[in-house]
C-alpha cells in the first residue's frame, strides 16, 4: 500500500484547496520522511495524507487524514469504502476520492494478477492479503469461491452468495455449474465473519463436506475453506478439516 502511496504522488500535483504537505515543516512532511525512513515509519494518517495532498481551509492536510480515517473507521473500513461512501466524508473532493479508490484498486489488481500468474499456495500470503483485502471489513456474510485451473492458478474470485450479519447461505449445486462454466478444475471456497471470529462453526463444516461432495462428481477438487474475520484468514486445511 506504501508502494502505491509513493506512486500516485508522483503523479499527482498540488492544488490550492488548502494547506499543502509543503507547507509543513520538514520534520513533520511525511513524503520527505517516507523517502528518508521508509513507508513503515509513517503513522497510517501521514500515508493517507501523501495522498490527499492538501488539507481544507485552517485544517492542515494531516488533521484530514486523521479526521477521514476516524469517520471511516481506519485503514480496514477504507479499504472497502466505495464511491457513494467516500463522496460522504467532508473534505473528500472528486479528485481525491479518484485517487483513493484507484490505489485500492491497483492492490486488488496486483494481488490477483500474483495469483493468476502461478500456483496459488505458492502464494499463500497473496492469498490470505487478498482475502482480507475483499472481504475483513463486510459487515454482512458472504460466501465466495475462488476458481482455480489445472494448475491451481486464479481462474476467478466471485462472490456468489450475500447473506445477513450472522448467517449465509451456500447452495453447492451453483458452485458446480459456476466451476463448470468456468473450465474450473478446483476451488478455494470463502467467506466471512462479520463478528470477526474466524473459528469455522460446526455448520461451516457441514457445508465444507457438501460442497466437497457435489464438486466431485464434476471432478473438481476442493483445496480449501477460508473463514476471513479479524486478522489472518483461517484455514480449514490448516486446521486438518478437510
Amino acid at each position: 500500500m506504501s508502494s502505491l502511496a509513493m506512486s500516485a504522488l508522483v503523479a499527482s500535483t498540488p492544488s490550492s484547496a488548502g494547506p499543502t504537505l509543503t507547507a509543513l515543516p520538514p520534520e513533520s512532511r511525511p513524503r520527505e520522511k517516507l523517502v528518508a525512513l521508509g513507508p513503515a515509519a509513517l503513522a497510517d494518517a501521514e500515508l493517507l495524507a501523501i495522498l490527499l495532498r492538501t488539507g481544507l481551509p485552517g485544517r492542515p492536510v494531516l488533521n484530514l487524514s486523521r479526521d477521514v480515517l476516524d469517520q471511516v473507521g481506519g485503514f480496514k473500513q477504507l479499504v472497502r469504502a466505495e464511491a457513494p461512501a467516500l463522496a460522504r466524508i467532508k473534505g473528500l473532493g472528486l479528485s481525491k476520492r479518484a485517487t483513493l479508490l484507484a490505489v485500492l484498486e491497483i492492490a486488488r489488481r496486483a494481488f490477483r494478477d500474483c495469483l493468476a500468474d502461478g500456483p496459488v499456495f505458492e502464494s499463500a500470503d497473496a492469498v490470505r492479503d487478498y482475502l482480507r483485502l475483499e472481504y475483513d471489513a463486510l459487515r454482512a456474510e458472504c460466501f465466495a469461491v475462488m476458481f482455480l485451473d489445472s494448475q491451481h492458478r486464479l481462474i476467478a474470485l466471485e462472490t456468489m452468495f450475500q447473506g445477513t450479519l450472522s448467517h449465509t447461505i451456500a447452495y453447492p449445486r451453483e458452485v458446480v455449474k459456476r466451476a463448470l462454466m468456468r473450465d474450473a478444475a478446483a476451488v478455494i471456497l470463502v467467506h466471512n465473519h462479520p463478528s470477526g471470529r474466524t473459528d469455522p462453526s460446526p455448520q461451516d463444516v457441514q457445508l465444507t463436506r457438501a460442497m466437497i461432495e457435489a464438486l466431485a462428481l464434476v471432478d473438481v477438487k476442493v483445496l480449501d475453506h477460508f473463514i476471513v474475520g479479524a486478522g489472518q484468514p483461517t484455514s480449514m486445511t490448516d486446521l486438518g478439516l478437510l
